[in-house]
């Protein structure tokens, strides 16, 4: 199915890698052309660049000035159709809140949160002169279900889905629908690298990093985790007209985790 997306515009946030590689990698697939937005590229994000389909702009998106360097750099190529907030990071907190420190806090709401906020604000203005546009944010299950091991990250994301909502109240009338996606525990490194949300909780509880994740995926109805092409579709679709009368809606995508209504 094509998705109407040929020729678009879209910045894409995070995008070296898991969801937003994915993100970037689907849009491309279908005629995008994408502006991928990260600190470093890596080889998969490479290879799309050659294809001819996707610019990467190198950025750090947790400084105050970053956003407004990426949307600039996408705009010297004309319209901005769709912004794919994406960017974010989570550390497991497994010595509990006492020791979350103001520093971890600031740094979470700046990359988790503060960066949606000033990517939306510096493409705004843009969507605007141009008649419309889209924005979709992958927030997550925990911006709804407070988990003290990531408790910083869980309150960014609870903003951010606030944020989003918020905004799509403001900017329906103008034409630009405002979307965001909440994905559980999804197949990146995020969760099952080295050094991932899998790895920190079996050595701070003495087990076994292949335990943790095992335990966590029986918890999804389906028994795993969610793959990130299965986002990445899910925030394609909300990117094209085919949602065209859709906005200020959350999609769930965590393998029936979530069993409350």
């Amino acid at each position: 199915m094509r998705l109407g997306l040929d020729g678009k515009r879209v910045v894409v946030t995070g995008a070296s890698k898991g969801i937003g590689l994915a993100v970037t990698r689907a849009l491309a697939d279908e005629g995008a052309r994408v502006i991928a937005g990260s600190r470093a590229s890596s080889d998969e994000l490479r290879l799309l660049v050659d294809d001819g389909s996707v610019r990467h702009v190198a950025v750090d998106l947790g400084r105050p000035d970053g956003a407004t360097k990426l949307i600039s750099a996408a705009a010297e190529e004309g319209r901005l159709d769709v912004i794919v907030n994406n960017v974010g990071a989570v550390k497991v907190r497994t010595r509990g809140f006492l020791e979350v420190t103001d520093d971890d806090w600031l740094e979470s709401f700046q990359l988790t949160f503060m960066s949606s906020v000033r990517t939306v604000r510096a493409a705004l203005p843009h969507m605007l002169a141009a008649g419309g546009g889209t924005i979709v944010t992958v927030v997550s299950v925990n911006a709804f279900l407070p988990d003290p091991n990531v408790i910083d990250y869980s309150a960014a994301k609870a903003a951010l889905l606030n944020f989003s909502k918020a905004l799509s109240k403001e900017l329906g009338p103008k034409n630009i629908r405002v979307n965001t996606v909440s994905p559980g525990p999804v197949s990146t490194d995020l969760w099952l690298g080295h050094g991932g949300v899998a790895d920190t909780v079996a050595a701070a509880g003495g087990g076994d990093a292949d335990a943790v994740r095992a335990g966590q995926a029986s918890l999804a109805a389906t028994g795993r985790f969610t793959e990130p092409a299965e986002v990445a579709d899910l925030v394609v679709l909300l990117a094209s007209e085919r949602a065209g009368n859709v906005t200020g809606a959350d999609f769930l995508i965590d393998g029936g985790l979530i069993t409350t209504i």
